[in-house]
């Protein structure tokens, strides 16, 4: 009897960051958080949030309206087992804008984040068959499902601060940023990506694998 390999199928959520071979620019890799400052304000406009501020006697609020749409899609899937392409369209642009900004503020990058073009960034999310892919019903469960991995994530966040923080230092003195942090900041990068198409943009009904890996 022979054993047969059969190949792993890769997750339907994929990231990829590409590695910087040059020189990075010290100077905004020094003041990046406050080089970040802008884009950062102007993700806020369209990730979800209020303000609010007084001036003297009177009180004035703004409010920004946005951020990943998940109680929707959920409604959708579950009574009419349909995934409007729009809301899907509009969370992968999110996602991608959102991970351009992680990737500058973690150093990946030193190129200022675009709201539209890919960069050095590619996130792709498959756009799911709502009737024949996705079961209508596990998306009332999947944040409590993916349960496990907000614990690891939360000790893998601690860790790729760490990473960054010592790759701001090695940056400012190599002009590099060595390849292994790079990877480890990038699988991480990798895994939020995937608990959030499976457990908050519901593309995809496979369970999130416990790697940093592609």
């Amino acid at each position: 009897m022979t054993n047969q390999a059969y190949p792993v199928q890769p997750y339907p959520v994929q990231l990829s960051v590409d590695y910087p071979d040059r020189p990075l620019d010290r100077l905004s890799t020094a003041f990046r958080i406050i080089v970040a400052i802008p884009v950062l304000v102007l993700f806020g406009t369209v990730a979800g949030g209020n303000f609010q501020w007084s001036t003297g006697s009177t009180k004035r609020a703004a409010a920004a309206a946005g951020g990943l749409l998940f109680l929707g899609p959920l409604l959708m899937i579950v009574f009419r087992q349909k995934y409007p392409r729009w809301w899907f369209d509009w969370n992968r642009e999110l996602l991608r804008f959102a991970n351009r900004v992680v990737a500058y503020l973690a150093l990946l990058d030193d190129r200022y984040p675009s709201t539209d073009e890919r960069q050095s960034v590619d996130l792709e999310l498959p756009y799911p068959d709502a009737r024949n892919d996705l079961n209508r019903w596990l998306p009332l469960v999947k944040w409590l499902l993916a349960v496990p991995h907000y614990v690891v994530l939360a000790f893998l966040d601690v860790g790729a601060v760490v990473v960054v923080v010592v790759a701001w230092f090695t940056i400012l003195f190599t002009e590099r940023y060595p390849r292994g942090m790079f990877d480890f900041v990038e699988g991480v990068m990798r895994w939020h990506n995937r608990v959030l198409g499976y457990a908050i943009v519901l593309v995809t009904d496979r369970y999130p694998p416990f790697r940093l890996a592609p």
